[in-house]
């Protein structure tokens, strides 16, 4: 896609690789803002259950009696994979109350705080006396009503997707009551069995990140609502773009993956805590999201070649947001190799999931704050709930 692109044959955006320099700048700035000493978290989940330096699940996690690392690891498996899935965007209007300080927090830190109050709660666990835990049967009767009063939603504090958020429960807690080989092998069924599973998978307590996203996408992949499918196999986050052909069945798709590689970068943290070591960290892409893309659009790298598309809203599976979200894959590998170049540090000491935290999220962020009330994204999304 950048390829095709970069000579100017894309029918919805124009490039200027000009504007890349600017572009690592900002990122190199607002990263030293953040990690001065540059020791940057992997971007991921547990970023959002920090608020003002108070790091929410460290304390729970600490306080809890655990019977070995094992079971601390199916905890925060537990955790990361259900308030993934339930990161889509939230949009402009909704803030969670948070109780612990009174502020109004929205976007993914909201969102992250609401699911970690949920699962602390026990909203997820059929057993009161052990909250900290996700049941299949649970989730896949999650109601949308549970889901809104667990995010204080309202007339008055309206969340996007609502139903499309609750149905992915449903269909996971489903899916991984079917699976109790994969899910359940130590224990009842839920999400978290899958530690297990990537456990059996490490090779000498290491375990390359790719296996993470592909055994994601295998055991996980029925879940996603069913959009395009190839041999009878629903495809996920992944759609058709007219400016890709091939001469196989694969002609025209483009696969992102967007919430399994972020739930991937997730689970990084506590395999880790578990023992075991995670490599191959840049085996995984960067993040197809709005705030990635949001930060090409608005430093110039990618201009609307129909300017009144600014002002468009446009479905996830149009040309245009699959373009632009593929564009920010390939960009992102462009700003990480400008950050190292300027840095003087290669993949093994600063990879991609560190250039995300510091990093080009955190940049597009600041800058859809700058330029929009709202600090919405430049590229205007109709979202379910289930993919951004």
């Amino acid at each position: 896609m950048l390829a095709i692109g970069l000579d100017d044959a894309l029918p919805n955006f124009r490039i200027h690789l000009d504007c890349i320099d600017r572009t690592v700048d900002l990122v190199l700035k607002v990263t030293r803002e953040a990690y001065p000493s540059f020791e940057i978290p992997f971007h991921s989940r547990w970023r959002h259950f920090v608020a003002n330096g108070d790091n929410r699940w460290a304390d729970i996690a600490d306080q809890s009696r655990w019977a070995d690392r094992a079971a601390r690891a199916r905890a925060e498996f537990d955790l990361a994979i259900v308030s993934v899935f339930l990161d889509a965007g939230a949009g402009p209007s909704w803030r969670y109350r948070d109780p612990k300080t009174g502020s109004a927090i929205g976007r993914s830190e909201g969102l992250g705080l609401a699911s970690l109050a949920m699962f602390a709660g026990g909203a997820f666990s059929a057993d009161p006396r052990e909250p900290l835990r996700v049941d299949a049967g649970v989730l896949a009767n999650f109601a949308a009503a549970d889901l809104e009063r667990g995010m204080q939603v309202s007339d008055a504090n309206p969340l996007v997707g609502v139903d499309g958020r609750a149905e992915l429960l449903r269909r996971l807690g489903t899916l991984v009551a079917s699976k109790p080989d994969v899910f359940g092998s130590r224990d009842t069924a839920r999400p978290g069995g899958l530690f297990d599973q990537l456990a059996l998978l490490a090779d000498g307590q290491e375990l390359p990140a790719p296996t993470i996203l592909t055994e994601l996408l295998q055991q996980l992949g029925p879940i996603w609502p069913s959009r395009l499918t190839l041999g009878g196999i629903a495809l996920g986050d992944c759609w058709k773009h007219p400016a890709l052909t091939t001469a196989d069945a694969t002609s025209g798709l483009v696969p992102l993956h967007k919430l399994s590689q972020w739930l991937a970068y997730s689970l990084i943290k506590p395999l880790q805590t578990a023992g075991i070591r995670v490599t191959d960290i840049d085996g995984l892409t960067g993040l197809a999201e709005y705030r990635n893309g949001g930060l090409f659009v608005d430093t110039g790298v990618l201009a609307f070649r129909d300017p009144e598309a600014a002002q468009q809203e446009h479905e996830v599976a149009s040309s245009l947001v699959v373009e632009w979200r593929a564009l920010t894959v390939a960009l992102l590998d462009r700003i990480a190799d400008g950050v190292r170049h300027r840095l003087k540090l290669d993949a093994t000491s600063l990879p991609l999931a560190k250039i995300l935290e510091g990093g080009t999220w955190a940049a597009g962020r600041r800058l859809a704050r700058e330029r929009r009330a709202d600090a919405s994204p430049p590229v205007k999304v109709i979202s379910d709930g289930t993919v951004f």
